[in-house]
């Protein structure tokens, strides 16, 4: 768990395209280590790597960091449930994107139907 000195508002995320794994780990306040053990737990987690094997994180990859952390340090959740949570947001998702599209699908037939019946 953090100590309570940790619990303050994590920094703004600089307007950046990439981020090191030193710059990452401050602004998410989580050790390098750490990062490096969830990128292998947490497939949403995907640094490009480049000369040296060296990491180099987007905006995107932050701020799933940021969910993931508030999932394990302030819910409680367990790594696998966190897992496990986040694969429920991502299929929940795609479903609300997946029913926007039949929607919108629906309602251009009916407006071609409305055309031919008259």
């Amino acid at each position: 768990m953090l100590e309570p000195s940790h619990n303050d508002e994590l920094p703004p995320i600089p307007g950046k395209r990439y981020f090191t794994i030193g710059e990452v780990s401050e602004l998410c306040a989580v050790k390098p280590h750490v990062l490096r053990y969830w990128e292998q737990e947490f497939p949403q987690i995907n640094p490009v790597k480049r000369r040296g094997n060296r990491r180099y994180y987007q905006r995107q990859d932050v701020l799933m960091i940021r969910h993931i952390r508030a999932l394990l340090y302030e819910q409680g959740f367990t790594i696998g449930g966190a897992r496990l949570r986040l694969s429920g947001d991502e299929a929940r998702e795609e479903t609300t994107q997946y029913r926007q599209l039949i929607r919108q699908t629906v309602a251009e037939l009916e407006d071609v139907l409305q055309v031919l019946r008259k």
